[in-house]
Order: C-alpha cells, then sequence, then structure tokens
C-alpha cells in the first residue's frame, strides 16, 4: 500500500499545531520560573522593594551587567 505524500497545507497545519504546543510550554514554564524567582525574593528580604523599583534596578543591572553591576554594588560597601 502506498504511502500518500504529505502535502505542504497538513506539514503547515502540523507545525502551527507544533507552535501551539511550545507556546503553551513556554507560559507553564515562565510560570515556573515567575514561582522560583518569588522564592528567591522572599529568601532575601527583596518583597519589601516596590515593584516598580525592583524592575528598575533588575532592568539596570541587566543593562550594566550582571557581573559590573555587582561588583559596582559591592564597591558601594
Amino acid at each position: 500500500m502506498a504511502r500518500s505524500k504529505t502535502s505542504s497545507r497538513d506539514a503547515l497545519l502540523k507545525l502551527r499545531e507544533h507552535r501551539r504546543e511550545l507556546d503553551a510550554r513556554e507560559i507553564a514554564l515562565r510560570d515556573a520560573a515567575a514561582a522560583e524567582l518569588g522564592k528567591v525574593l522572599i529568601e532575601c528580604g527583596a518583597e519589601l522593594i516596590e515593584p516598580s523599583k525592583l524592575k528598575a534596578l533588575v532592568s539596570k543591572a541587566l543593562t550594566l551587567g550582571i557581573d559590573p553591576a555587582l561588583a559596582r554594588l559591592s564597591a558601594a560597601d
């Protein structure tokens, strides 16, 4: 029995379904990562920081680079 060749349309539909599955997996993994990071924030007392200031701090640290940012903060001790 000869197997029919997969059409481009079928391949596209399969690709879209795979993309939806990956998107759902990404959402679940982001939620898990957020929970892990939330625990870290609570462990170090960062829950007391205003959310907008914490976001600004992390954004600036990422822009500068984590190691250089830590070095600058350590120098301030």
